[in-house]
């Protein structure tokens, strides 16, 4: 209620000093009402008055004089009705907001506030963001070059591999068994080396659980000898690792699938030459195609990344997730796609439309690249290494997400860096900004005290002064200053006062010339003169007489000058009229009693 907060406010008064210091030395009532108004209170009159009421009933009341001087205009604290589209706003004028969105009427100690918080935090904020970026950069390289590298590695594991295998292939395509029993020219000549090279293919086979099937074709590309019997009779000549081996070179081929046993796996053949040299037949190794997908699986670079593995049409051959077999990482021209039908078992090879990881498609040195997975919807980054012995491409690929835990913790900590620093700062600022406003406002309270009251608070105004910075030194001279208009305005009243008091007596001279220089004195003086003439010839009594006369003349004279004076103070009421009737009716008195006298002595 507005009533309880007149009282709270009344309570206040009487036991805070500093408010009661702040009310007794505001200029204005609007002053006092500002300061009542930012302490919190609102009250009309007539609930002021019925709070005076109620405390005038207790014996803690303090008198109406000391109220006065303390809360002169506090009765007329106004009240405002809240308003619900305002609510929080109402008691905000539009003087007060024009104020906090004009920098150049805020005050000084507000100006100065921001002015140092703005020196202080812009050019910090500005570093500090320059420096994230460059440590969230150079964490983010660091990542791509831990990706990078960790492709290499596993690039170099995976070339490891097929280089051993390759050896196998050699070894078997040299063995003189494989060898005898392709160069046999006879039926007879075949079947003494079938045995021990179907023993050779065997041992080969049992001494890798990694491998499928070994197999050896003539050269019209028919399977003559396998450790599976199903590929016996068979005709490979349409396999690329049958054309290439033919014509004298190895071959490694993609993750294919087997048109005889359905089962993806990788080819590496070589060709079978006889001790003259001729090519006489092709020696093949398939390793099954789970087990290379085990082996990249495993090189992982986190719980949530994976590697995967693209050939150099740029088709995915192995991968974590098995829907992606065999898709392109970008769309494939035409021709390219018919061929999945006959080297991966497809009818048509599907692109994920990842343009961003073209790059990885032939890449011949390594790399990293940044995209966004449609299938898992989040932003991905990976770093990719080629293998030496084969034109595939292996991708080491982490969700950004696990990335960007350790760069919001990076980002958290030059967060909180900055606001720690910043609220430092902030009270140094306002600190600062207090120290140089105070005297200010001082300066600016005792200039108007000395203008409308005429006086100021020396007081504060040495105590202001006592700092020896510029502005101690700018309160030091005002304060002098101060003092020394005051004892020139005492200085220049004493003389005023004096200047008075001459002017008086100049007026009265005046005043007095002008009666004695009036036609009728020269006139009553010089029959004063005949008469002291006439009277010098007779005897020394008749002299006497005269001198009588003239003393009578001189009272009269006296007497004149006195009701002269007397009627300029009656002027001070009654105005000029009046007093130059009243000088009129004494000189016709003086000139009457002139005559008289004069008029008797000549009678006599």
């Amino acid at each position: 209620m507005s009533v309880e907060s007149a009282r709270a406010f009344y309570e206040r008064v009487a036991t805070d000093e500093v408010l009661q210091k702040q009310l007794q030395n505001a200029a204005s009532d609007e002053q006092r009402l500002e300061i009542v108004l930012a302490a919190g209170y609102r009250f009309t009159p007539p609930e002021w008055e019925v709070a005076l009421a109620k405390i005038s009933k207790s014996d803690d009341r303090i008198s109406d004089a000391e109220l006065d001087a303390i809360a002169g205009g506090v009765s007329a604290v106004p009240y405002q009705p809240p308003s619900s589209v305002w609510s929080g706003l109402e008691q905000i004028s539009f003087d007060k907001l024009h104020r906090l969105f004009n920098p150049s009427a805020w005050s000084i100690r507000t100006k100065l506030s921001v002015a140092l918080l703005s020196v202080a935090l812009i050019p910090m904020s500005f570093t500090t963001y320059h420096n994230l970026q460059e440590s969230l950069k150079s964490a983010e390289d660091s990542e791509y070059r831990k990706l990078e590298l960790l492709a290499t590695n596993n690039a170099s594991r995976l070339d490891q591999l097929i280089i051993d295998i390759q050896r196998v292939a050699v070894q078997v395509s040299t063995d003189k068994d494989v060898v005898g029993f392709l160069a046999a020219t006879t039926p007879q000549q075949q079947i003494a080396f079938r045995t021990s090279m179907q023993r050779t293919l065997d041992n080969v086979f049992r001494s890798n659980p990694d491998y499928d099937v070994v197999y050896i074709i003539d050269t019209k590309g028919r399977c003559v000898a396998a450790t599976n019997p199903t590929f016996i009779a068979q005709n490979y000549a349409f396999r690329e690792y049958f054309r290439f081996s033919i014509q004298g070179r190895p071959y490694v081929s993609s993750v294919l699938v087997g048109t005889t046993s359905g089962r993806p796996g990788i080819y590496f053949s070589n060709p079978v030459r006889s001790e003259g040299g001729k090519i006489v037949g092709v020696a093949i190794l398939k390793i099954k195609g789970e087990d290379i997908w085990e082996i990249v699986n495993a090189l992982q670079a986190g719980s949530k990344s994976y590697a995967f593995l693209v050939d150099e049409r740029g088709v995915i051959i192995s991968h974590p997730d098995k829907s992606l077999l065999y898709h392109s990482l970008a769309p494939l021209p035409p021709e390219k796609q018919k061929q999945g039908g006959t080297l991966y078992g497809i009818d048509q090879i599907k692109s994920l439309n990842i343009p961003e990881l073209a790059a990885m498609v032939g890449a011949k040195q390594t790399a990293h690249t940044s995209y966004y997975s449609s299938v898992e919807r989040t932003r991905q980054m990976i770093g990719f290494a080629p293998l030496q012995e084969q034109p595939w491409v292996l991708g080491v690929n982490k969700a950004h997400a696990q990335f960007d835990a350790p760069l919001n913790q990076l980002i958290s900590q030059n967060s909180r860096s900055l606001l720690a620093v910043g609220a430092i700062a902030a009270i140094i600022a306002l600190l600062l900004a207090q120290s140089i406003a105070k005297p200010i406002r001082v300066l600016t309270k005792s200039a108007q005290s000395l203008v409308e009251q005429n006086d100021f608070d020396d007081h504060q105004l040495a105590k202001a002064s006592y700092a020896n910075d510029d502005i101690g030194q700018l309160v030091h001279v005002f304060l002098q200053m101060a003092q020394e208009v005051k004892a020139r305005e005492q200085k220049l009243k004493q003389q005023v006062l004096e200047l008075n008091v001459e002017i008086d007596e100049a007026k009265k001279a005046r005043q007095v010339a002008d009666i004695t220089q009036t036609d009728y004195f020269q006139q009553l003086q010089q029959k004063a003169q005949t008469i002291k003439g006439q009277l010098s010839k007779n005897d020394v009594t008749e002299t006497d007489y005269f001198q009588q006369l003239q003393q009578k003349v001189q009272n009269l004279k006296g007497k004149s000058i006195r009701s002269y004076a007397q009627a300029t103070e009656e002027s001070n009421y009654k105005g000029t009229e009046d007093t130059e009737r009243s000088l009129s009716g004494k000189s016709q008195q003086s000139e009457l009693l002139l005559k008289g006298d004069a008029k008797g002595e000549r009678e006599e």
